[in-house]
């Protein structure tokens, strides 16, 4: 029997504003009919000095400053609109790229359409660190199993979204990949991409607001069976503390196994629990946050207000 070798060229969206690992690696990747495009805000990023120095299928896309929206989605439309192919791959600059990446994503959508990897969200400050658990939960045991879109490695085709109307409304929201969850339907595969969040117990606590108003705007019913689930769990741990000292920490330590994530923090689980509950109405009552040098105001989930940092 002949294998049939998939020809399809893909486009991959990079937004970034230096030349860094990322780029190399997804260079390195990149069949002779696949491009990528590396997006930034202006000519004046680091990043456009670097674009002569590679092949011809890297490109450099200026998305200009946001208006109404996130740089993110900002960057990620104007890749889309950009791109000359239909089969597209999201990607960030902020985890490694093993050699087989790409090919691994055009195999998936192959076998499965959408697809989307998983991030395991590293702490890189105490309080990040401490909070660990709790990215593991929401953003890499959820991701799997509801099938939600990471925008750190996920691949569609045009066809798959009604692209005008998705672009219309990237351009006047916060979260790209939160936006494509309503576009599409999405398969998530079991292989981790570790990613650093944090860095100071500021930027942990913008990232929570962030996280929080994400899942609030795009999965309401999520966010309330978050809420509940949380208050439960917190509630125990207050009223039985040493029998749900070992019973989360446990729970914690299968999720970690499950998903080959080798780091201390599930011992941190029964404080990620007590924490978590405090940490979404904090993520609630804040009427803006910091993300990649702006400030975001986010009234609604489609009214956006941008402001400098």
């Amino acid at each position: 029997m002949i294998a049939v070798v998939d020809t399809t060229p893909i486009s991959v969206i990079l937004p970034t504003t230096g030349w860094n690992d990322a780029c190399e690696e997804i260079a390195d990747q990149l069949r002779p009919a696949d491009e990528l495009l590396v997006v930034c805000d202006t000519a004046l990023e680091p990043v456009a000095d670097r674009i002569d120095d590679h092949s011809d299928n890297v490109r450099l896309v200026v998305a200009g400053e946001p208006e109404g929206c996130s740089g993110k989605a900002n960057a990620i439309a104007a890749g889309m609109e950009a791109a000359e192919h239909d089969r597209l791959v999201w990607t960030d600059d902020d985890f490694h790229h093993p050699p087989d990446w790409l090919e691994g994503l055009r195999t998936d959508y192959d076998r499965r359409g959408p697809t989307t990897e998983v991030p395991v969200f590293a702490g890189q400050d105490p309080l990040a660190m401490v909070l660990e658990p709790t990215h593991v939960v929401s953003g890499t045991l959820a991701v799997y199993f509801a099938g939600v879109p990471w925008g750190g490695s996920v691949v569609f085709e045009r066809d798959d979204i009604d692209e005008a109307a998705f672009l219309e409304d990237l351009r006047r929201t916060v979260s790209d990949d939160g936006l494509l969850m309503e576009y599409t339907d999405v398969t998530a595969v079991k292989r981790t991409r570790s990613v650093e969040i944090g860095g100071s117990v500021r930027e942990t606590l913008e990232n929570q607001v962030r996280f929080t108003q994400i899942v609030r705007r795009h999965d309401p019913t999520a966010f309330v069976a978050q809420v509940v689930v949380g208050a439960v769990l917190a509630l125990g741990c207050v009223l039985f503390p040493i029998p749900a000292l070992a019973l989360v920490t446990v729970a914690m330590a299968g999720v970690y196994a499950a998903f080959g994530i080798r780091r201390w923090t599930f011992l941190a689980a029964y404080p990620a629990v007590l924490a978590a509950i405090p940490l979404l109405l904090y993520g609630l009552v804040r009427r803006s946050f910091v993300w990649g040098g702006r400030r975001y105001r986010w009234h609604d989930k489609f009214d956006v207000t941008v402001e400098s940092e």
